[in-house]
């Protein structure tokens, strides 16, 4: 029973998983205190806001934290742009040049010159409308 576990949590996978865990919530710190100490000032000096945090819209008595909200979109927006640019991007690059250097498959039908249906590269005749092919 324990070698079945052990198996599972050092197959490469998990191993791989965990590790862009730990690095995504580190990541995410990071984003955070970007955002809070950083970007958020800024756009506070432009709007005269100096902390978004303290942008409550309260009705009815119920408080809608709103600066809470801003932040974290701000927060999300600049993840999304760094795991694009730095991910993303490279990523599907290298998989495009992998893929340029491969050369086509040889084909394994032709068509038949009757009715074009597809047929093996050593047929006779074809099975769809029994025409002699060359």
């Amino acid at each position: 029973m324990l070698t079945g576990f052990k198996q599972f949590i050092l197959r490469g996978n998990v191993v791989d998983l965990a590790v862009g865990v730990v690095i995504g919530a580190a990541f995410g710190t990071i984003v955070t205190a970007l955002v809070k100490d950083i970007i958020t000032p800024l756009i506070g000096a432009l709007g005269q806001v100096p902390d978004f945090s303290n942008l409550v819209f309260i009705l009815n008595g119920s408080k809608f934290m709103i600066g809470d909200f801003l932040n974290a979109l701000i927060s999300f927006v600049i993840v999304a742009v760094a795991v694009y640019f730095f991910v993303v991007l490279p990523v599907n690059a290298l998989i495009a040049r992998t893929k340029k250097g491969e050369e086509p498959t040889d084909p394994t039908t032709k068509k038949c010159p009757e009715c074009l249906s597809e047929i093996p590269l050593a047929a006779t005749r074809c099975a769809h409308c029994t025409a002699k092919v060359v």
